[in-house]
């Protein structure tokens, strides 16, 4: 008989236990038997089954495993590893399974892969390992090679949804400097709006670029300017042949965790350039015919500066889709709309035809500028048929 008086003590990595599901492969599998048919047939056995119980075949429909060694921190689930054997890194770039991690201690850059774990506690496969991770890695084989065992929890995700998934650009960042052109390509405030709301449901500090500012002039842009401006958003005009604007950038970008993200052609990774010669990112030109980006930035990249801090350049891009944003709670991200919303008569109010609107008296009375009330109307527009899942929203621009 076993000693009831003993305290058997489990390793550390078997302290805790948790059921995931298991990865489909990406072949359809077919059904081999289907019990709830055959058994119905059958008016014997049928009369017999509780009308509130399922007959369901064991075996391969069972798609579920349990995992030992994993705790749940926030809304993640995170592998516990020795990690006194581990090396603390960032995920700067990757391409498939190609995984660039750049070490704390050294600064060395180490090609990783992932451990197979680590793809069964991830919620989707496309975002196991994104750039800007912060990551638990062992070395392997070669001096630059390694594995990671362990992604640390994140905040400050930039994501937009992409064919029904979320597809996160970066993660671990402060900022977004939000770029459009003011011409070549033409200036588009509706996509910079989208990028507004994404950033206030994130929690992430937005900011606005207009670069290209020496090709028109600027006065054609002020009641947008101005309306970013009123609503408390940070706008710099910037040009990197006149340097108008770098100055101001670089001080907005000392020692922060910046994405720098916006349409293709509008010139980031040139002010990127400007604000710190010492990256030498690859630049572009708009083509002549289209008068649109091309995709010089292929994949996310993350750079530390000079000057300190990192930033993050982003592939260019022509639509943003929205992503965790249901249609009754964005008019809360447009933050002029904030102090007049509790003065709306019905509280589903959508400002848009309903009488005794908050949001709209503000508008009539210039206390909300109409640019801004416009986009708002938009975005529900275009975005009406998107809204049926209320997790996620579909937005083309």
């Amino acid at each position: 008989m076993a000693d009831k008086g003993r305290k058997h003590h489990r390793p550390k990595h078997q302290g805790s236990k948790v059921r995931v599901d298991l990865r489909r492969n990406k072949q359809s599998r077919a059904r081999q038997q289907n019990l709830t048919h055959d058994l119905l047939s059958d008016q014997e056995n049928a009369a017999d089954v509780n009308q509130t119980e399922r007959v369901t075949a064991r075996g391969d429909l069972f798609r579920r495993r349990t995992m030992v060694g994993i705790r749940v921190e926030g809304d993640q689930l995170l592998r516990d590893v020795d990690e006194t054997t581990c090396l603390r890194g960032r995920v700067t770039s990757f391409i498939g399974l190609h995984i660039i991690v750049r070490c704390e201690q050294t600064g060395t850059e180490y090609s990783c892969s992932v451990r197979g774990v680590l793809r069964s506690l991830a919620r989707d496969a496309r975002n196991v390992v994104v750039t800007g991770d912060r990551v638990l890695f062992r070395r392997e084989g070669d001096a630059t090679q390694g594995v990671i065992e362990r992604v640390e929890p994140r905040h400050g995700i930039l994501s937009r949804g992409s064919q029904g998934r979320e597809h996160i650009l970066v993660a671990n960042i402060d900022q977004v400097l939000i770029v459009t052109s003011a011409a070549d390509p033409e200036f588009r405030p509706q996509l910079v709006d989208r990028y507004l709301v994404c950033a206030e449901e994130r929690g992430i500090l937005p900011l606005i670029c207009i670069s290209k500012s020496d090709l028109i002039d600027p006065t054609i842009l002020l009641p947008n300017i101005r309306a970013f401006g009123r609503a408390g958003y940070t706008v710099v005009l910037a040009s990197t042949r006149t340097g108008e604007g770098i100055g101001r950038l670089r001080e907005l970008l000392r020692g922060r965790q910046t994405a720098v993200s916006g349409q293709s052609g509008v010139g980031k990774s040139s002010l990127l350039n400007a604000i710190d010669p010492e990256l030498g990112l690859a630049t572009a030109d708009v083509s002549d015919w289209t008068h649109k980006g091309t995709h010089t930035t292929r994949r996310a990249r993350l750079v530390p500066l000079s000057l300190g801090g990192w930033v993050c350049d982003t592939p260019g891009i022509r639509q943003f889709e929205l992503w965790n944003v249901s249609l009754e709670e964005v008019d809360g991200y447009y933050i002029e709309f904030r102090p007049f919303i509790s003065y709306c008569r019905f509280p589903n109010c959508t400002h848009i035809h309903e009488d005794h609107c908050g949001v709209k008296m503000a508008v009539d009375s210039g206390l909300i500028p109409t640019v801004r009330y416009q986009s708002y109307l938009r975005l529900r527009e275009d975005d009406t048929w998107a809204w049926k899942n209320p997790a996620r929203g579909t937005a083309k621009s």
